[in-house]
């Protein structure tokens, strides 16, 4: 199963942090969403991997409102768990485990990992 995530301010490796998190349509991997679309703006592949749900059925899970799952990404490892906070909103929460931390990730790793670029020189490269 596929799902797509926005997280606007990006992930955060320490658990005390809650990120606002939205499901998203299928949307270009990177590029940019024209105005008047939905998404519009600059879209980046920031990470990739294989997540595994913790629960058996997911579909059950986002429909209760908490879908705990692990990550094997290439910048985002371990535990953790979306928690539906206000109709189509959720909220990303890294669970405590050994790969939680203090690090700002998004800062720390801002590039993308399909094209090695950032945000302004994907919406450079598009105009």
């Amino acid at each position: 199963m596929l799902l797509s995530w926005a997280v606007p301010k990006g992930p955060s490796l320490n658990p005390a942090m809650k990120r606002l998190a939205r499901a998203v349509e299928d949307h270009p991997l990177e590029g940019i969403i024209p105005k008047g679309q939905y998404g519009a703006g600059t879209v980046m592949l920031w990470d990739r991997g294989t997540w595994t749900p913790k629960e058996p059925d997911v579909a059950a899970a986002l429909a209760k409102g908490e879908l705990r799952f692990s990550l094997n990404g290439t910048k985002l490892h371990g535990d953790w768990v979306l928690i539906r906070f206000k109709g189509p909103s959720w909220l990303l929460i890294k669970q405590r485990d050994s790969y939680a931390s203090t690090a700002e990730v998004t800062r720390e790793e801002p590039l993308s990992v399909l094209s090695n670029r950032s945000m302004a020189e994907i919406a450079n490269a598009a105009s």
